[in-house]
């Protein structure tokens, strides 16, 4: 089949490229390889796909209408794994309209090339950061998500309701993903891992927020892909049981899904830390600071939907995830 990968020099694009290749499908892959983090590591990822024969990149922006337009009329794509998006839930505070370009335009752009298209399933990726300030954990796809704390996690949501309009009006199958804080090699540099690996290996403070009081669901790359993976080949179909008296926020009347992949196990914060610091050999220098605008305390997935739909559970170990990280870092930073 032919796939249509967005932000495919992203962490989970590159990723996710590398195996949908390596199965034996046909990806075109497309990036802005835009500036928030380093330029040369997209490149470097785009590089290693780029070696495979079976592989297109194209330049080009979410954004630029036009081109998108042309980019659905000039392919014919089977599938389409929307992965491209302005990241970062601090730089949503710092530079909102990088957010409402690429997250809210470009996703706009996104939905009307796969309706046109008659694309069999547009899959894309949300955010565990849709949750807010929502207290009640583990975080279900069933709960209500209207309080959003940060722009990033706004258009997020908005994502989620500009897809069921669509697969509402236009019978387009659409699959929302919520991942859980993602890491592992080939991460992206703005997060926590990538950060305190490079600060302990300098002899440089950490930055510790919220005093160390914090809880992430850590959930490593390959189990990010294969959740990608399972879901995209389970086309959604309308949920026979939804009920507009009593809608279920996760399901509906339409072909319109929503998912949570996450690893189901929240781990503090101080013992991520304390598992890099093993993995290194090397103790971190900590500078405890208050939560930061737009943070959340705590993480935690429930995946009893994605376990019932794929029958697939996130389940690699922080302690494999992080040796693995390490490894790959000191090898690409030498």
């Amino acid at each position: 089949m032919k796939v249509l990968i967005t932000g495919v020099a992203g962490f989970i694009g590159f990723n996710l490229a590398n195996r949908l290749l390596k199965e034996g499908h046909s990806v075109c892959g497309i990036d802005n390889l835009n500036d928030y983090y380093d330029v040369n590591l997209k490149k470097t990822r785009l590089a290693i796909i780029e070696k495979n024969s079976e592989f297109e990149f194209l330049l080009l922006d979410l954004a630029d209408r036009e081109k998108i337009k042309d980019l659905f009329e000039t392919h014919e794509f089977d599938y389409v794994i929307n992965l491209a998006a302005q990241a970062g839930v601090r730089y949503s505070i710092e530079n909102p309209a990088s957010y409402v370009d690429s997250n809210m335009v470009g996703f706009g752009n996104i939905l009307e090339g796969c309706r046109h298209s008659k694309v069999k399933h547009l899959v894309y990726a949300s955010s565990s950061s849709v949750y807010g300030i929502n207290t009640n954990m583990p975080f279900s796809v069933r709960h209500n998500v209207d309080h959003p704390i940060s722009l990033y996690a706004a258009s997020k949501k908005a994502n989620e309701l500009m897809a069921h309009t669509y697969s509402y009006l236009y019978n387009l199958p659409t699959t929302g993903l919520r991942f859980f804080t993602v890491y592992g090699p080939w991460g992206r540099p703005d997060m926590a891992l990538f950060l305190f690996t490079k600060a302990i290996i300098n002899n440089e403070p950490i930055k510790v927020f919220n005093n160390g009081k914090m809880q992430r669901d850590f959930t490593y790359i390959d189990d990010i892909v294969e959740g990608v993976v399972r879901v995209m080949n389970n086309i959604p179909e309308a949920d026979p049981d939804w009920s507009s008296d009593k809608p279920n926020p996760s399901s509906s009347c339409v072909p319109y899904k929503l998912y949570n992949i996450g690893n189901n196990q929240p781990v503090a914060l101080m013992a991520f830390v304390e598992a890099i610091e093993k993995a290194i050999g090397k103790k971190a220098v900590k500078d405890y600071l208050p939560l930061q605008p737009g943070d959340v305390p705590a993480t935690y997935a429930n995946v009893n939907d994605l376990i019932k739909d794929t029958g697939f559970k996130p389940s690699t170990p922080i302690e494999v995830g992080i040796d693995n990280f390490i490894k790959w870092y000191k090898e690409y930073y030498a």
